[in-house]
């Protein structure tokens, strides 16, 4: 591992003389991509610097053992040397995660799709409550989110959502929420009291750029009609909304927010793309593995991956057994610490499998 830090180091080393050159500085298409090369290796030189000199720290503190030193010396070299070695250790096990192969699709964009399932009305209003969530949290992280498709009840929930998040390492931090999330909670259209279970499902996927998934005019049908609100009353009365089918695949995507219909099928066709590279991926990884590589963001539609239980304010993940009790909080958008939870427990998981770059 220290072999390809340091590749890494002289690399980051290089990018920086470069990065002065002016025959780089007034080439902007060089000039990007150095400076992202570098800024992707940023975190990983940081790390192996400071592992470096604490390093070196050590081994002239392990050194003056070796002399001749009073006993209160002793006792503060000893003291040091064990600080020394925590720091070590810990910085140890910090560049195994950073060397890692990165998914490429990290930093990228995400397009979210909420969906209400099993519940009936409380299935889609618990699904605008996943919304809210995504959104605050979208928020806390300087991000933007754009709405590109919705559906919603007579109670104003969201029978669908499908909405778009823009900001570095969107899909880092979101990629894991894909699956089936269960709320326990009494209806407000329950008179009884009654505690009732409900589904709603969730599917994040990278944007994909158009030179990553290119369709060609010939392969898509493009089907137009009026808008419509809540319980399918029309609320606009010219054809701006947009269907367009991917002939090849059956996939289709609908997009009805936009303000014309050039700008709706612009956006449908995101959402197109999208779901077409998250087909492509899933059957490559079924190839590849015959079954999804880990138990943390398998993306399994089906899969009951999270329970909101509003009685007892607690929220449970259960792929990685995660029980915090404020739910509210997280509901409002507090989620990091359920984000870093699977975020660690996916890196132990690629550890624990030697799938780190040695």
């Amino acid at each position: 591992m220290l072999d390809r830090l340091q590749s890494v180091a002289d690399r980051y080393d290089k990018l920086s003389e470069l990065l002065c050159d002016p025959g780089i500085t007034s080439d902007p298409k060089k000039l990007r991509e150095y400076s992202k090369e570098q800024s992707d290796l940023q975190d990983a030189y940081d790390a192996y610097m400071q592992f470096k000199s604490i390093s070196e720290q050590l081994n002239s503190a392990k050194a003056m053992q070796n002399e001749k030193l009073d006993d209160d010396m002793r006792e503060l070299v000893k003291m040091e040397i064990e600080e020394l070695s925590q720091q070590y250790a810990a910085l140890e096990e910090k560049l195994k995660v950073l060397m890692m192969p990165k998914d490429p699709n990290d930093d990228k964009n995400v397009i979210v799709e909420i969906r209400g399932a099993a519940g009936g009305d409380e299935a889609a209003l618990f699904a605008s409550d996943l919304y809210r969530m995504y959104t605050r949290y979208a928020d806390a992280q300087g991000w933007k989110t754009e709405i590109l498709d919705a559906s919603l009840n007579d109670l104003g929930g969201f029978k669908e959502i499908i909405f778009m998040i823009t900001g570095k390492g969107a899909y880092s931090k979101l990629k894991y929420e894909s699956g089936a999330h269960r709320v326990q909670r009494i209806p407000v259209t329950e008179s009884g009291g009654r505690i009732h279970t409900s589904t709603s499902t969730v599917v994040v996927m990278p944007e994909a750029e158009e030179v990553e998934i290119e369709i060609h005019d010939a392969d898509i049908r493009v089907d137009t009609f009026c808008s419509s609100g809540a319980g399918g009353q029309s609320v606009n009365t010219t054809k701006s909304a947009v269907r367009v089918t991917h002939v090849p695949t059956g996939i289709v995507a609908t997009c009805q927010d936009g303000k014309s219909q050039n700008s709706n099928k612009e956006q449908a066709l995101r959402v197109l793309r999208a779901r077409i590279s998250d087909k492509m991926r899933e059957e490559e990884e079924a190839k590849y593995s015959g079954e999804r590589k880990s138990k943390v963001g398998t993306g399994d539609r089906s899969e009951r991956i999270r329970t909101y239980n509003f009685p007892q304010s607690r929220i449970t993940d259960h792929r990685i057994g995660l029980t915090l009790h404020r739910l509210e909080t997280v509901l409002n958008g507090d989620m990091e610490e359920v984000v870093s939870a699977l975020t660690i427990a996916s890196q132990s998981d690629l550890l624990d499998k030697g799938e780190a770059v040695m």
